[in-house]
């Protein structure tokens, strides 16, 4: 199979499988694993694409093993996200943006800023909505609270709430 009919076989169909428990998650989880595997650089074992997941053309998209991608998630090109990442539901993770320096011109004739691409570490997990802006780096073993907006890098076992998110505190604090 080409990576343009696997990117048509998942937009057609493979996305509106169901996601777990509904009757046929099993076969949605296989089918658009095994669809994206043509699609991304990288796709790693035993990962889940959840329904409705969007990534565009996923033009150097990585994701590693026992990852998976959120309901409704949508991923930026040039994404690096590491093994044993967990992501709720409407996660948004950008790596371009519009050009606005210009007040003279309407934004959207200023065209898109260079493409930054986001690296998530390993074993992180994005809470519900999440929004990561574009160049973050959300190191291994970090935490982000649903809702938040990363705007700047996340340090390991770091876990970030809010918005802009702020490190509240680190995994294994006994505090």
């Amino acid at each position: 199979m080409t990576r343009t009919a696997a990117l048509f076989l998942y937009y057609a169909f493979a996305r509106y499988f169901p996601t777990q428990p509904v009757p046929g998650w099993r076969f949605g989880y296989w089918l658009r694993r095994h669809v994206v595997k043509k699609i991304f650089k990288r796709c790693g074992d035993d990962v889940l694409i959840k329904h409705a997941a969007y990534f565009g053309s996923g033009t150097n998209i990585e994701i590693g093993d026992r990852s998976q991608i959120g309901h409704g998630a949508r991923i930026g090109h040039g994404a690096i996200i590491g093994n044993d990442v967990i992501m709720g539901p409407y996660i948004e993770i950008m790596t371009n943006a519009h050009a606005y320096d210009d007040p003279t011109r309407p934004i959207n004739q200023q065209g898109k800023l260079p493409l930054k691409p986001v690296t998530i570490g390993n074993d992180v997990w994005l809470g519900t909505r999440v929004i990561v802006m574009p160049g973050v780096h959300i190191h291994d073993g970090a935490v982000i609270g649903a809702c938040a907006v990363v705007t700047h890098d996340i340090p390991a076992y770091a876990i970030a709430v809010g918005i802009p998110a702020k490190v509240i505190r680190y995994r294994g604090d006994k505090s």
